[in-house]
């Protein structure tokens, strides 16, 4: 369904949740809102293939209606791995359930309905926080990527994708100016823009580039980079190291 959600004056616009109505048009609302992000989803499907490990588990970290969980799951080229997909809304559970039972695989999918922040990850081969990041507290944030690290298998990825911001406020407006283009090129009203940034003031708190790479480093990873980025989206990739020290 269309994504129409403020498209109505509101005389209080309230925050930003996932709920049932959000989940109606979600998929609509993050083509027309998230520049790449079909690239992204085909990264992540590429990846799963290039380093999932036999006999471990993915993870799917805020997995809303299941896209990234369908990506690995697709490109997985064994089937006694699991993947694990939680999220704190049960409304998004619930359509990535459906979703999953429309395609036939021997991958078990295990879906959680819980805080990510207290999920325990172990025999990773594959992380996926697919725009998860930034719904999460600030400073919690670090002490997850190192949860994350601690619980891959040598040689196990993180991918993690995010709205940025930067430092230069001449390069942020510039980069926020062309995100505009691209919601309004969508056919997002302005009333809708607007009504939309109020709403997710304050629930969607970004960081910048440098401070993920950062997070990565501090928990461990070797390497870390960008591998995409549109606008003010980017992806990243940390590897674990092959051998752990």
């Amino acid at each position: 369904m269309k994504d129409t959600l403020y498209a109505q004056a509101y005389e209080a616009v309230g925050a930003f949740q996932f709920d049932d109505a959000v989940v109606t048009v979600f998929p609509d609302m993050i083509q027309r809102s998230v520049p790449g992000y079909q690239t992204i989803l085909t990264g992540i499907g590429e990846l799963t293939a290039q380093y999932a490990q036999p006999h471990s588990q993915l993870y799917d970290l805020g997995c809303s209606l299941g896209a990234a969980t369908l990506t690995m799951r697709r490109h997985l080229a064994f089937s006694n791995c699991k993947i694990i997909g939680i999220d704190t809304s049960q409304p998004m559970i619930d359509r990535a359930q459906e979703h999953l039972n429309s395609f036939h695989s021997e991958v078990p999918v295990e879906l959680i309905c819980g805080d990510m922040t207290h999920l325990t990850i172990e025999k990773a081969s594959v992380v996926v926080l697919n725009f998860t990041l930034q719904f999460i507290e600030p400073n919690l944030r670090q002490t997850l990527i190192n949860r994350i690290y601690e619980g891959l298998n040598p040689g196990g990825i993180l991918i993690l994708s995010e709205k940025v911001h930067f430092d230069s406020t001449d390069f942020q407006t510039a980069i926020e100016h062309l995100h505009l283009q691209f919601k309004r090129a969508n056919g997002y009203s302005e009333l809708e823009i607007a009504q939309k940034r109020v709403a997710l003031e304050n629930v969607l708190q970004s960081d910048q580039p440098s401070t993920h790479l950062e997070r990565f480093a501090k928990a461990g990873f070797e390497t870390a980079g960008s591998w995409f980025q549109a606008y003010n989206f980017m992806s990243f990739l940390a590897i674990k190291a092959p051998f752990a020290k």
